[in-house]
């Protein structure tokens, strides 16, 4: 459906919340008490950051144990990963009735990013002894990293069974601190504390974990890293333990708070050199700032170590072809804000040099005018270049925001830089590229205004409302998954609505709350107005809680906030909700109607769908299959009506825009059509018949610039009429005045083709003029 192809949220939370930083989950101490005895004083001499003693003892091991399982896992400690493979492999065809090898070598998979063969193995596990503990642990952790809602059931089930699971303990933690359940998270780490005491194992995670804690809790600007007393701790007991920096760079790219992350993981790898997976977070984040060089050297450093990660594979392989890019600059003059001089941005657009030429007036003016506009909405004046990076290979823009082909996303921000798909990187239609532009260069105000303090709900929230409100296709468009949400009581309270970003629950809750964020900043405005909404968003200026923030902004209580928005929701959508059986059957008519060619019966029910869900734009909506019936019936003003209905509420599908283009064309009504033709460039950019038509009709309007536009990506475009792309700017040239440069594009369009006549008259014509002006 349209809304969609505009968000494609599959794996929204996976990338947002810091794809590159996934081995900060990794296992580094184990728990099991299964665990060889031979390797706790290797395991103690590694746990103290006495690295050389600690590589001699498990080398040790490694040629006189007669225990496969603990010299695989000494290979482990030292790196020898494919010795260490084998002798798992050796361990378990010796014992087939073990599950101990098997969930030992799941998690040296595990480690080195092999996800599905790490389940392969604890499911093998499991087959043998069905309740091991650590194989369900193994899996719980897999969920987690790809932020899976089974993780937290899984965890909760295991601690029913044995509450002194340490590593459950821990892994519970790490969730409540990604979802901001800070009291939850502290209650979990008192246990594996008590835990890890009882145990007499080590406390090095728990320290780290604590230290994330005390972070989120702690106004940082006040109470610095530097002076954390769990950092302390941790490097008391172990001097070289970069993982405790690595751990708090974790949270801040889950906060995006990337510099502050840069500078943590920077502490990381200088304490703990071989930490690879510090180095190749730290490459992935300095590529949010944009810093190529840097981040190629630290991502080489993490490929040393750990040629395994697809983070570090994926991310340099696509720094071997940024040769492929160029950058087109220009400057944004911003709106003066009150008592101050107005002031200018630079913009820096990035595009594949194949493409450049065709996109870079359109990214550069939709993106000039988004800057504009949010600037004087949020009262925020950009102090650093703003950079925007397109990409036509839809996996080299996936690698770029989150190091893994494939992803669903079309866009990410990072602050001052954005990064999306190329409307060449999908099928035509399947998203609008200008809309995603404006989604997240309200990122930009929004991330930059707060000091990327402003939570993840509302950050999102005025994303979806800017698209609504003032973005390329207006229009509150709320997709039925969240209709459906809201009539079953799903929506989340605001105070916990960044939950639903992060692990979501059920299949489509990620979408839901993206509506519901954007529909709760649509009720404030409504209630209160817009500089309401400002208000709240400037509350996060400092540390705050939405909580606190709902609060002082609107002077009531969180609880009582989400009870007017809940009513402000169910009013607003009470007839779709109501009627959502009685949309869909008749929804169902409209399409077999049409299928069937019987389109006089297809107007009335498409008519009582559209008045039921007036918001539902996607792909073969009412609103489309009505208009096509009624140009089919002859009823051309009824169809012009109807798509012009479908444009105010948010419809953007090229082919119905070019039915209403040749609709307003057939009653005379050019100008309107041509503002819609214009309007499709923001969906399909590429075609090289629209170009040329739409700068013939600027040209017949007398807007010379625009049609020179036109004609100039014309000629850029590869597999188009040169001639008659050449020509156009002749004409174009000559109305700008400019003759000089209109004759010589008239000469290139003969000389592609000498006997293009339309170009042959203009040229007597110009030679005509220029004798009797001599």
């Amino acid at each position: 459906m349209n809304a969609q192809r505009k968000f494609c949220l599959q794996l929204v939370a996976f990338v947002l919340l810091g794809a590159g930083s996934l081995a900060a989950l990794a296992h580094s101490i184990d728990y099991d008490p299964r665990r060889s005895t031979e390797l706790r004083a290797c395991d103690d001499h590694r746990n103290h950051g006495r690295s050389n003693e600690a590589k001699e003892c498990y080398r040790s091991l490694l040629n006189d144990s007669n225990n496969l399982v603990a010299q695989a896992e000494a290979a482990w400690a030292l790196n020898d990963i494919d010795r260490a493979n084998r002798l798992f492999r050796e361990a378990a065809e010796g014992d087939q009735r073990s599950a101990q090898p098997r969930v030992r070598w799941g998690w040296l998979f595990l480690d080195t990013h092999q996800h599905a063969d790490a389940l392969k193995l604890f499911d093998e596990a499991l087959q043998i002894a069905p309740e091991d503990t650590y194989a369900r642990l193994g899996m719980a952790h897999i969920y987690a990293e790809r932020f899976e809602g089974e993780s937290r059931t899984l965890i909760d089930q295991l601690l029913k069974q044995d509450d002194q699971l340490i590593d459950a303990h821990l892994l519970a933690a790490r969730m409540a601190l990604e979802e901001g359940r800070l009291d939850d998270a502290d209650k979990s780490l008192d246990r594996a504390a008590k835990s890890a005491d009882r145990q007499k194992l080590p406390p090095l995670e728990i320290y780290s974990l604590r230290a994330v804690l005390d972070l989120a809790r702690a106004d940082t600007r006040r109470s610095p890293v530097a002076s954390n007393e769990w950092v302390a701790r941790a490097l008391a007991y172990n001097p070289h333990y970069g993982k405790v920096y690595e751990e708090l760079a974790h949270f801040e790219v889950m906060r995006r708070r990337y510099r502050e992350a840069s500078a943590l993981l920077q502490r990381a790898v200088e304490i703990q050199p071989d930490l690879w997976s510090a180095h190749a977070e730290l490459g992935v984040n300095l590529l949010r700032f944009g810093d190529i060089e840097a981040a190629r050297q630290q991502l080489v450093s993490a490929y040393s170590g750990d040629p395994y990660s697809p983070t570090t594979v994926n991310t340099l392989r696509l720094l071997e072809r940024t040769g492929e890019f160029e950058v087109v600059t220009s400057s944004v003059a911003l709106p003066a804000l009150p008592g101050g001089d107005q002031k200018r941005v630079d913009l820096r657009v990035r595009l594949n040099r194949k493409e450049s030429a065709v996109l870079a007036p359109y990214v550069a003016e939709l993106a000039g005018d988004a800057i504009a506009t949010f600037s004087q909405r949020y009262g925020f004046e950009p102090n650093q270049p703003i950079t925007v990076e397109l990409y036509p290979d839809h996996d080299d823009f996936a690698v770029r925001v989150a190091a893994l082909p494939g992803i669903g996303l079309l866009g990410v921000t990072f602050g001052y830089l954005l990064a999306m798909d190329s409307p060449s990187g999908r099928t035509v239609g399947d998203f609008h590229w200008g809309t995603t532009l404006w989604h997240e260069m309200a990122h930009v105000f929004t991330l930059e205004a707060t000091d990327h303090r402003v939570p993840r709900w509302l950050s999102e929230g005025i994303s979806v409302f800017e698209e609504w409100r003032t973005g390329p296709t207006p229009g509150v468009v709320v997709v039925p998954e969240a209709l459906m949400a809201l009539r079953d009581g799903k929506f989340l309270p605001v105070a916990e609505l960044d939950a639903g970003f992060i692990r979501p629950q059920y299949p489509s809750q990620v979408q839901v709350s993206y509506m519901q964020a954007g529909l709760v900043c649509l009720f404030i405005e409504q209630r209160w107005g817009f500089d309401r909404l400002s208000a709240l968003l400037h509350q996060f200026t400092r540390d705050t809680s939405t909580q606190a923030a709902i609060e002082a902004t609107f002077r009531m209580p969180s609880a009582e906030f989400d009870k007017q928005f809940d009513a402000f929701a169910r009013a607003r959508y009470a007839t779709t909700i109501a009627r959502g059986e009685e949309w869909q059957k008749l929804y169902q008519a409209v399409r077999k109607a049409v299928q069937e060619e019987h389109s006089a019966d297809a107007i009335g029910p498409a008519r009582q769908a559209i008045d039921i869900y007036p918001g539902y734009v996607a792909n073969q909506s009412p609103y489309e299959l009505a208009a096509l019936a009624l140009e089919k019936a002859g009823n051309a003003e009824e169809a012009i009506a109807v798509l012009l209905q479908y444009r105010k509420v948010g419809g953007w599908e090229p082919e119905a825009l070019r039915q209403l283009v040749r609709l307003l064309d057939g009653v005379g009504r050019t100008a309107e059509a041509n503002e819609v033709l214009i309007a499709i460039n923001y969906v399909d950019p590429l075609n090289a018949q629209q170009h040329a038509q739409l700068g013939e009709r600027l040209l017949a309007a007398g807007s010379a610039p625009d049609a020179l536009r036109e004609f100039q990506v014309l000629l850029a475009l590869d597999g188009h009429d040169t001639a008659l792309a050449n020509f156009g700017l002749a004409r174009a040239y000559s109305a700008l005045g400019d003759k000089v440069t209109s004759r010589r594009r008239l000469l290139d369009a003969l000389a592609s083709a000498p006997h293009y006549k339309p170009a042959q008259d203009m040229l007597l014509q110009t030679i005509g003029e220029r004798n009797r002006n001599e």
